[in-house]
């Protein structure tokens, strides 16, 4: 049987600032949560009232895969369930393997421009401003990207034994990766 990856991303209502610092992301509330299983092959968006089917479906999945998300997407979907999120999901968090192999952080932006020769259509604080302004769907079509990104820079990775990124001076390096399954 094969394995149900579930990519996922989510976006938030308010920023850090909004609810008193980072360590309150719980406060942050979700407004998009995106996600992207290999067992349908099919984008999900799922808004706050349906947090509880999305943290469901994330359970579910044999493996989890995001980027910053266990620090930063379940800290979020907590305030949606009593119990602890992150320690529900086997996930696979491209950000704290790539920091773990390079002893720093890297965003997503540049790992995908170099790797696929795309990048982020946008960045967190627009889907703020657009969801604070009605555009739910600018900010629902982001988070998909967003998701679609983070998937195809997995398996980028799976197939190559490596990811390109582009370190703090603008050079173009590779990063050898691991990332064939939980």
């Amino acid at each position: 049987m094969p394995q149900n990856f579930v990519y996922f991303d989510l976006e938030t209502l308010r920023t850090a600032n909004d609810v008193g610092g980072w360590d309150q992301k719980e406060k942050m509330g979700m407004s998009v949560g995106v996600t992207y299983s290999t067992a349908t092959g099919k984008y999900i968006i799922y808004r706050e009232s349906r947090a509880a089917e999305l943290i469901a479906q994330l359970a579910a999945a044999d493996l989890v895969v995001g980027f910053n998300h266990i620090s930063f997407d379940y800290a979020v979907l907590q305030a949606y369930d009593t119990w602890a999120v992150a320690d529900r999901m086997t996930s696979l968090d491209l950000l704290v393997d790539i920091e773990k192999r390079l002893g720093h952080r890297l965003k997503l932006e540049d790992i995908a421009q170099p790797t696929l020769g795309t990048g982020k259509i946008a960045h967190g604080l627009d889907a703020i401003t657009w969801w604070r302004a009605g555009r739910y769907r600018d900010v629902a079509e982001y988070c998909c990207f967003d998701v679609k990104v983070t998937r195809l820079v997995h398996e980028f990775g799976i197939a190559n034994g490596h990811v390109k990124y582009n370190d703090r001076f603008g050079r173009e390096l590779r990063l050898e990766v691991d990332w064939k399954g939980p």
